[in-house]
């Protein structure tokens, strides 16, 4: 699949822009703070329903002004269509000007992979960070993932609230059991979900490290930790640790606790890893979720690159692009950069794209 076209309106610092990509590979460049990065974030935002840098909407809005609109036209293999974000008090999503009721409605409609200089901390951050990676992309590619995921996290903050009831307000402990039942049922669907995508990484990680370090001396594992593999066991360690917990006032274990470590020549990466080694591992994740999403739905996801390419030496940068043939890439950088394939080039300047060369 490709992106056809992106209509900005009132979005960050751009008033009215209308930017039409090709199938392959587009650098947008640019001086710092000029706009660039806002491109690939609205692109996003219709892919997810969601920034990956806003912690508010209103920050998505033109300053001195209301509203803010997003739209962006994609083609798959089969058909065409397009998404468009509306920004006021709240979002709005249209999926070819048909109103969404839910903005897990738009997910996956969009296949996009994205890369930016902030991806290093998925390895060196803590076990919410590799989740939150780990769910983007399951939920991406399965709608039914997202409704767990919101299932077990109501559950969750339910169970929470009453061990706090039972801490201050002397509540029946045995009533836990009802939240229990329900969290160890999505806890465990939960767990076969991230174990398959687990290993569809697996399958795969060894190959894509080999590509791009070129040396074939490291050997990169990956590797899920959780204690909720198993619905009777995830039971007993819940009514184990239930003291605790109401010491606490929360749940101590579950899959909102689990994690996974990537490993090069048998240490943790994010621990003993040099900083080469770790962007290396960033780099080789998002490449296998390149490909299991191309494999998943039958057709070539979007990549994004924000300020990523400049992160890379001359060899990785190579073995990076022939890893991507095929797939539409969108890339940001501050200067230019001379490829040796068919790719456009665009200049961003106070909020405004123009389109300079088309090379082939």
């Amino acid at each position: 699949m490709y992106i056809k076209e992106v209509t900005l309106e009132n979005f960050r610092n751009y008033e009215k822009q209308k930017v039409e990509f090709n199938e392959n590979i587009n650098i947008i460049y640019g001086n710092n703070a000029q706009g660039k990065t806002n491109i690939i974030e609205s692109i996003f935002l219709c892919a997810f329903g969601k920034s990956y840098r806003a912690k508010k909407d209103i920050d998505l809005i033109k300053f001195n002004t209301n509203n803010s609109s997003v739209e962006v036209q994609y083609r798959k293999t089969d058909r065409e269509g397009k998404i468009r974000a509306n920004i006021k008090e709240k979002k709005t999503f249209f999926i070819n000007d048909i109103k969404q009721n839910k903005i897990s409605d738009i997910i996956g409609k969009i296949n996009v992979v994205i890369f930016t200089p902030d991806d290093i901390e998925i390895i060196k951050d803590g076990p919410q960070r590799r989740r939150k990676f780990l769910d983007m992309m399951i939920s991406s590619l399965k709608p039914n993932y997202i409704h767990l995921l919101n299932l077990y996290n109501k559950t969750l903050e339910q169970r929470n609230n009453y061990l706090r009831q039972i801490k201050y307000e002397n509540k029946n402990p045995q009533m836990l059991d009802i939240w229990d039942e329900q969290l160890s049922e999505y806890a465990v669907n939960i767990y076969e979900y991230r174990k398959y995508y687990i290993e569809k990484i697996s399958e795969k990680i060894e190959s894509f490290h080999s590509l791009i370090t070129k040396s074939g001396k490291e050997e990169i594992k990956i590797k899920y930790i959780s204690n909720s593999n198993n619905k009777e066991k995830f039971l007993e360690n819940l009514r184990k640790s239930r003291n605790i917990d109401i010491k606490r006032g929360y749940t101590a274990t579950g899959v909102h606790r689990d994690d996974l470590m990537i490993y090069v020549n048998s240490k943790p990466v994010s621990i003993f890893g040099s900083q080469g080694q770790q962007r290396t591992a960033i780099l080789t994740l998002k490449l296998c979720e390149l490909q299991i999403v191309k494999e998943e739905i039958n057709d070539t996801p979007i990549l994004l690159l924000d300020d990523f390419m400049s992160e890379l030496d001359e060899t990785r940068r190579k073995s990076f692009l022939e890893s991507i043939k095929g797939n539409q890439v969108i890339i940001t950088c501050t200067d230019k950069i001379k490829l040796n394939t068919n790719y456009s080039e665009f200049f961003v300047e106070q909020g405004i794209c123009k389109k300079i060369k088309e090379y082939n």
